[in-house]
């Protein structure tokens, strides 16, 4: 910058003015540079000019500078979040209630950030977390707990209850159901690789009974849209039952609960986009057990202040 600043103006005294250091500091600066490089850089006289050296090493040093000036720009927009890249995983249920809308808010907040969406069980999510292939998640907390280490902030604590089609028959005149009931019934069941699925089976086990599948192996929307077109019913979070006026909702008894979180790797710091990701989704969790309506049993655990 230096060596820069005195071929501009052809003047050591003015060259220092300019950066606003010392002429002293300057002129060490600039013999360390060409003591650096083996040669001479400035004819020093009443008027400074250029060495053959200098001529070469000229438009390199505009180009260095150039090149740090474009970088200090790059960060100041990722940092500012005028551009970058956010990678975001979630469970597919989690997917349609809660981050489709968190998702849409972020995208207007932050329309420049480009939104890589990972949809998969947790146990997959975890471990793209782990390998750097994720900034952020949405992942549901097993009983053992998460990797420690990941950063887990967790966020609903949410029932699951069995999901049948408003127009056909309740499957209990209570409103409630034990698993032993639901196991008379045939069950819409997602394929291998769902939280869900793992919590349901283990359920069946506790309670000394087996499932009787009217469909095995659906994600999320296929199971939710299977279930309202009749062909069974299916245990499933109270998130999803939010503007879907075609399910009908019966608890069970005793209840099933799962804990979701926000998972993030413990030992690098958030990038600006994920940092920001996250203050959006625990601004808009507040708001989700009143959005789900009196029906849902869905308990805020972190709320942003």
């Amino acid at each position: 910058m230096y060596f820069v600043a005195i071929t501009d103006v052809r003047s050591f005294t003015r060259a220092a003015e300019i950066t606003g250091v010392a002429q002293p500091t300057l002129s060490r600066q600039v013999k360390a540079l060409e003591d650096e490089l083996g040669a001479p850089l400035l004819n020093r006289g009443k008027s400074v000019t250029l060495t053959p050296a200098g001529e070469a090493v000229l438009p390199l040093a505009r180009r260095m500078l150039a090149d740090a000036e474009s970088a200090r720009t790059a960060v100041a927009e990722i940092v500012g979040l005028r551009r970058g890249n956010l990678r975001v995983g979630a469970t597919p249920s989690l997917c349609i209630g809660v981050l489709a809308d968190v998702l849409r808010v972020f995208h207007e907040q932050h329309p420049e950030i480009h939104l890589h969406l990972a949809e998969n069980g947790s146990q997959p999510l975890v471990q793209d977390l782990s390998q750097g292939a994720l900034d952020v998640a949405l992942v549901i907390v097993p009983p053992t707990g998460l990797d420690p280490a990941l950063h887990i902030t967790p966020l609903l604590r949410e029932r699951l209850s069995v999901a049948s089609p408003q127009s056909g028959r309740s499957p209990s005149s209570r409103g409630s159901m034990s698993i032993t009931e639901l196991s008379r019934r045939s069950l819409v069941m997602v394929r291998q690789g769902y939280d869900l699925r793992e919590v349901t089976l283990q359920a069946y086990r506790d309670a000394g009974v087996t499932p009787r599948y009217a469909v095995e192996g659906g994600e999320m929307d296929a199971v939710l849209r299977l279930v309202e077109s009749g062909t069974g019913v299916a245990v499933v979070p109270d998130l999803v039952f939010a503007g879907r006026p075609r399910l009908r909702r019966t608890v069970l008894t005793p209840p099933l609960y799962r804990t979701v979180a926000i998972a993030r790797r413990a030992d690098t710091a958030p990038i600006q986009a994920a940092q920001a990701f996250t203050d959006t989704l625990l601004s808009f969790v507040g708001d989700i057990a009143a959005a789900t309506g009196p029906a849902a049993d869905v308990q805020v655990l972190h709320r942003s202040f």
